[in-house]
């Protein structure tokens, strides 16, 4: 089973899914910023950077899908990789960031790949606020995101809405700026108790 978190920059993807993984015993698959050679210098110059950025982030994404298409386990997903193609790599050719060459080069890339993987069992979206993001990411204090724009959150967070607007799976939707799952045991619980009903209906008690 592949239960899958989707959200903006900042919205408590991470958190959330390590709180879960340990709540039912699923596997957690994490997205690798730490290590990931492009992502500081794709915040100082992201026009030069983008289409590398995007070629590694969807790489690493495929691998991940097609281990987790594979396994018998129950994994849990920090971010899809949906959001690469219908979210990021849109947003950065929208705003002259990537070329209409590299654009439609990487979006045929993935077509190809989404030919061969289906929906995750389960998507978590995390909708959050512009300053509840900026908030988030200040707190984490990581180096190279001091430089991210504020028009580059915001059409994220537009094209991210306007994406859940038109999914058609299996679809649960957080308000991260109300729900503070990770500060609030009430509201994991809440969040808890909506996967439960989404998920496993009247045999919740049985499936945990």
């Amino acid at each position: 089973m592949h239960i899958a978190i989707a959200g903006n920059i900042g919205s408590g993807k991470t958190t959330l899914t390590k709180m879960l993984a340990a709540h039912y015993g699923w596997t957690p698959r994490f997205e690798s910023v730490d290590f990931n050679p492009y992502l500081a210098d794709f915040y100082e110059d992201m026009e030069r950077w983008s289409f590398n950025l995007q070629i590694y982030f969807l790489n690493r994404r495929f691998k991940d899908v097609v281990e987790i298409a594979n396994s018998d386990e129950v994994l849990i997903q920090d971010r899809t990789i949906y959001e690469d193609a219908r979210i990021f790599a849109p947003n950065l050719h929208a705003m002259g960031l990537m070329s209409t060459r590299d654009f439609e080069n990487y979006t045929s890339l993935f077509d190809l790949m989404m030919s061969l993987v289906g929906n995750p069992d389960l998507l978590i979206y995390l909708r959050s606020s512009i300053p509840n993001l900026v908030s988030q990411i200040q707190k984490r204090g990581r180096e190279y995101e001091k430089s991210i724009r504020i028009d580059y959150l915001s059409g994220l967070n537009e094209r991210y809405e306007s994406w859940i607007s038109g999914y058609d799976g299996n679809l649960l939707v957080i308000d991260a700026d109300i729900v503070k799952f990770g500060n609030r045991p009430e509201d994991f619980e809440k969040v808890t108790e909506m996967i439960d009903s989404r998920m496993f209906g009247l045999f919740a008690g049985e499936k945990k």
